[in-house]
């Protein structure tokens, strides 16, 4: 009897504690506060202290020369990397990998603006294009499903 007793007040107990924040109606934050790492300097705090752990697992002897010279060079260039990545961002200057995410966001608005979107699914196809490029489905020309189907 004591154990069920038991079993029944650890279960009010852990139901309780997740349902308390539901209760109060805490919500998490929307906003990025200030103390927050960006993802450019999570990257160059990882690179970093990835570069400091060989450094000392090498003092310590766990890895012989030819590892730590390997693993140096290899998480210098990383660290290198991720300082620029985040002197660009600082600066508001594009790097190569915004240059591509740019060309791919104006790829995509191109196609919306002047191409075929798909009556199923609703993407944006590239103008031309016979099957929908996400969900597979034959297209038609314009918006509405009594156009006639697309020709190449």
């Amino acid at each position: 009897m004591t154990s069920l007793l038991g079993a029944v007040l650890v279960t009010a107990m852990v139901v309780f504690f997740i349902l308390q924040p539901v209760v109060k109606g805490l919500q998490a934050s929307l906003a990025r506060e200030d103390d927050e790492l960006t993802d450019t300097e999570a990257r160059k705090r990882v690179a970093l202290l990835a570069l400091r752990d060989v450094e000392f697992d090498f003092l310590s002897g766990k890895l012989d020369e030819e590892d730590y010279r390997n693993l140096k060079g290899e998480f210098t260039a990383e660290a290198l990397a991720a300082l620029e990545a985040h002197e660009a961002a600082l600066d508001g200057t594009a790097t190569e990998g915004d240059e591509d995410l740019e060309a791919e966001i104006a790829l995509a608005r191109e196609s919306l603006r002047g191409g075929v979107p798909c009556g199923e699914c609703g993407y944006g196809n590239a103008p031309g294009s016979r099957f929908c490029s996400s969900c597979g489905s034959g297209l038609t020309r314009g918006a509405s499903a009594g156009h006639s189907p697309a020709t190449a």
